[in-house]
């Protein structure tokens, strides 16, 4: 969402690090998608640190273009579901640009219901 395409540089090792972190983590966790071995999606969700928030999870999912539309989103939000019932979260977030027009439909298959929006916060071109 922050990053245009060919702009973020990805270190493969740090990467790897945060990764590890979160598999660690009780209240947090990763899904993926693939397709013939290719990723085609993935779902982060990340628990707080504080025992207030510890129930509260954010959420960053991602689709490769080619593969909306076909219930991988959904799917990884089915995995998500099971999860979450297991650790008693009771609160996923997320964050998403109001041009997203199909990250907005599977927010709201899922029940996310819109909390407020921040305007200009990024430029989009």
């Amino acid at each position: 969402m922050l990053w245009e395409a060919g702009e973020r540089k990805v270190d493969f090792e740090n990467q790897a690090k945060r990764i590890e972190a979160i598999k660690k983590r009780e209240n947090s966790t990763i899904f993926v998608a693939e397709q013939s071995k290719e990723l085609v999606g993935f779902l982060f969700a990340m628990g707080g640190d504080a025992i207030r928030i510890k129930h509260s999870v954010n959420i960053v999912v991602g689709i490769s273009t080619n593969y909306r539309g076909q219930g991988i989103g959904t799917k990884l939000f089915e995995h998500l579901e099971r999860w979450d019932k297991e650790r008693r979260v009771h609160r996923l977030k997320l964050t998403v640009v109001s041009l997203n027009a199909a990250g907005l439909s599977l927010y709201k298959k899922q029940e996310f219901e819109i909390e407020g929006t921040k305007e200009k916060k990024f430029i989009i071109y």
